[in-house]
């Protein structure tokens, strides 16, 4: 069986036309999923700390490019 994901964006995905905002569902409580809204079969599927960790790095500034491009 399939389960139906219910996509969420952030409020500050309102400005614009809307449709270039990142959103994200739950499968489960520990099953996180991310698609960007102008891609919506392209699906990011994570947990909560992998999620947490790459947000703490691109609030910080931090992230290196891992393919030396």
């Amino acid at each position: 069986m399939t389960r139906t994901l219910h996509w969420q964006k952030s409020s500050f995905s309102e400005g614009g036309d809307g449709n270039t905002c990142i959103e994200l569902a739950a499968s489960t409580p520990a099953t996180l999923h991310l698609r960007e809204s102008d891609d919506p079969a392209t699906v990011l599927t994570t947990t909560r700390d992998p999620l947490a960790h790459l947000l703490d790095a691109l609030r910080a500034g931090t992230l290196t490019e891992a393919c030396g491009r």
